[in-house]
């Protein structure tokens, strides 16, 4: 049975909440363990990026032009890939990857898209693209 550390994606959730001026961007990274690193861009305005990475070696990227879109990554483990591109507004993308050597790329331009993967085990990579308005996609994976 695979098991999803609960604890991990409720404080990504939790940082969801965070005020901040009304037309401010926002950016929270928390890191734990070892030679993690995450880095992210924000033209606009009230745009999030939230990532929480525990383990070794993961790395996240998060690309925001545009307003009120949201980017929300949990790694937990190793050597994981996962990022965000976002253009345009409205738009919600969330990564959440667990075990080892998972990629996951979700891009976005349009208004209003929501892309949402998870992905267990190791080895699994997915690539989302979503163009227009209003698409919804969403992705499980469990690779060994």
């Amino acid at each position: 049975m695979i098991r999803l550390p609960v604890a991990s994606a409720l404080v990504v959730l939790a940082g969801l909440t965070a005020a901040t001026p009304a037309s401010a961007n926002d950016v929270r990274f928390d890191q734990y363990g070892w030679s993690n690193s995450a880095g992210g861009s924000q033209q606009g305005y009230r745009n999030r990026i939230r990532v929480h990475q525990d383990g070794r070696y993961n790395r996240s990227v998060g690309e925001q032009r545009g307003s009120h879109n949201l980017s929300v990554v949990g790694q937990e483990g190793r050597r994981h890939y996962g990022a965000t591109y976002q253009n345009g507004s409205g738009n919600s993308a969330g990564i959440g990857q667990f075990g080892s050597n998972h990629t996951t790329i979700l891009s976005q331009d349009g208004h209003g898209n929501i892309a949402a993967g998870v992905q267990v085990g190791r080895g699994c990579s997915a690539d989302v693209a979503q163009g227009g308005s209003g698409n919804v996609a969403a992705l499980v994976q469990a690779c060994d």
